[in-house]
């Protein structure tokens, strides 16, 4: 058996990042943990499980957005609340016991619950809307938060005092409260009435009562239910961890002795800024990174002994055909997130007078950030850049003009724009209709340029990576100031536009589903 210990939380917390649905999301929801676990659950190339070790009500709709519903999975909470339901459960707010005489409501966003004119509760609902969370006040002032669980019950509540968090209570199915969580210290009491918590493994259940009834953190009541989880697996399973600060001490004593693979994901835990966990590295049976770049970092670390690190990319190559031909512009697609400000100065400087001769041509301004002034900023920057070359500063899209409106008195059209994606699908719809990626950034993105290979779409790039063969299906820069022949390369008609693309599609036959699972084979058996 095969179980991977992801890292989904929301920030530094035990928890889930949930959020409600009108919220926008400030990052994606994939990372390496999700692709893995979408290949063995497709492909079924190996028996698998997800351990879970924070607090997740809404892991259900979490799945099923991961297009992985019937993932099987353990739950370090559900064992500590007791709980037994698999399935989700339709929940309406209208069943809950509210008060003679509420009065309901309905905003765009929320539903506010009223009581004798007064703010009762405030209902906040998921992307699916189910509802996720309900704020109680009194007199103005919320007193109460209750956490649902989508499988129809509250999961959790925290108890407020002059408006700040003092607890939060973890309950069972029923309401009893198990656990009390403060948050001046966070340290947690276990209710005395039920110092006991549900193991549930292999269609057994067993109950073990808590070793303490006060513990200084959540992680070592967390710890002490795992180990009780590991007590239960054989010596032959693997145990998969993706690299996260919040649980790399506890699984490092945790998982002493364990077949272990350590998966290391650059947009969540970045090699060269944890070196502390070197440590845990030389106790793993296979080191997996999803670069070449951490591959050649491990290797040159001194202290790491072990031998077997793989790179094996979390993202799948598909043959996706664009529609670039198809439109009447060419554009260029350039990642501008970690661009140092002389860099991107230079860069808007360059690309405003290739525009300024080449009709057809745009740039596109890529990010992933999803501030919301994100997108003024970078084109108030472009204006500015553009003025001090003394090019039009109307080659920028103005703030009014970033959903598409177009003043009509402007004299030059309009050139840039900004293209500010969060999440894999909108990047995904975004590259469709680019015709080249310009990324001058030291370490290029790893899923623009797997989806490059995927789409056909030349790459320009200032470091060369695996994903890029020079001359064929992108240009590795030797000098800065090659960039307009590169340019020009690819956009002075389609001879070499299509060569690229040919070849893109071939380099992209390393990196399909069949290709990263007979790599994960060639790992399991290697431990096994």
């Amino acid at each position: 058996m095969l179980y991977f210990i992801p890292a989904w939380y929301q920030q530094d917390e035990w928890c889930e990042n949930e959020q409600v649905w009108n919220v926008r999301r400030m990052h994606t929801e994939f990372d390496d943990t999700v692709k893995q676990i979408q290949l063995f659950h497709r492909n079924g190339a190996c028996p698998y499980r997800i351990l879970l070790l924070g607090f997740t009500p809404n892991f259900r709709h979490f799945l099923h957005r991961q297009g992985v519903f019937h993932a099987p999975y353990l739950s370090c909470f559900d064992a500590l609340q007791e709980i037994r339901r698999k399935r989700p459960m339709v929940l309406s707010f209208h069943n809950l016991n509210w008060p003679a005489g509420i009065e309901f409501i309905y905003t765009p966003f929320v539903v506010v619950a009223m009581l004798k004119g007064e703010k009762y509760a405030q209902i906040e609902f998921g992307e699916d809307g189910n509802p996720i969370r309900i704020a109680l006040f009194e007199q103005g002032r919320i007193c109460r938060r209750n956490i649902y669980d989508d499988r129809g019950f509250v999961s959790a509540t925290v108890l407020f005092k002059k408006g700040k968090p003092f607890c939060q209570d973890y309950l069972t199915e029923d309401g009893t409260w198990k656990m009390r969580c403060f948050a001046s210290d966070g340290h947690v009491e276990i209710n005395p009435k039920c110092p006991q918590y549900l193991l549930q493994y292999e269609g057994q259940e067993q109950k073990k009562p808590f070793l303490k009834r006060s513990y200084e953190s959540m992680e070592q009541v967390i710890g002490e239910v795992f180990s009780e989880y590991l007590n239960l697996t054989e010596d032959t399973d693997l145990f998969c961890a993706a690299m996260h600060k919040r649980h790399a001490g506890l699984l490092q004593e945790a998982l002493s002795g364990k077949k272990l693979i350590l998966s290391y994901f650059s947009d969540r835990y970045p090699v060269k800024d944890h070196p502390e966990t070197f440590d845990m590295a030389e106790q793993a049976d296979y080191i997996i990174v999803d670069s070449r770049e951490n591959l050649k970092r491990f290797q040159k670390e001194k202290r790491i002994t072990v031998k077997q690190i793989k790179n094996i990319s979390p993202y799948d190559s598909r043959v996706d055909f664009g529609i670039s031909q198809q439109l009447d512009v060419q554009k260029i697609l350039v990642p501008v997130d970690g661009v140092h400000d002389m860099v991107f100065q230079w860069m808007i400087q360059l690309f405003g007078a290739y525009v300024s001769e080449h009709k057809n041509a745009q740039i596109h301004l890529f990010t992933r950030q999803a501030q919301r002034d994100r997108c003024e900023q970078l084109l108030g920057d472009t204006r500015r850049y553009l003025a001090k070359a003394r090019l039009p500063e109307d080659l920028a899209a103005a703030s009014a003009q970033i959903h598409g409106e177009k003043d009509a008195k402007d004299s030059f059209p309009v050139k840039f724009f900004v293209e500010q994606c969060v999440d894999e699908l909108e990047v995904s719809k975004c590259m469709r209709e680019q015709r080249l990626i310009v990324d001058m950034r030291k370490s290029p993105e790893l899923y623009l340029q797997i989806l490059a290979i995927s789409i056909g779409v030349p790459q320009i790039v200032r470091t060369k990576t695996e994903f890029v063969e020079q001359g064929k299906n992108g240009i590795v820069l030797k000098k800065p100031g090659q960039l307009g022949k590169a340019l020009d390369y690819y956009l002075n008609g389609l001879e070499n536009w299509n060569k690229a693309m040919v070849c893109a599609f071939e380099l992209g036959k390393k990196y399909t589903a069949e290709k990263l699972v007979e790599e994960w084979k060639e790992v399991i058996d290697f431990i096994g």
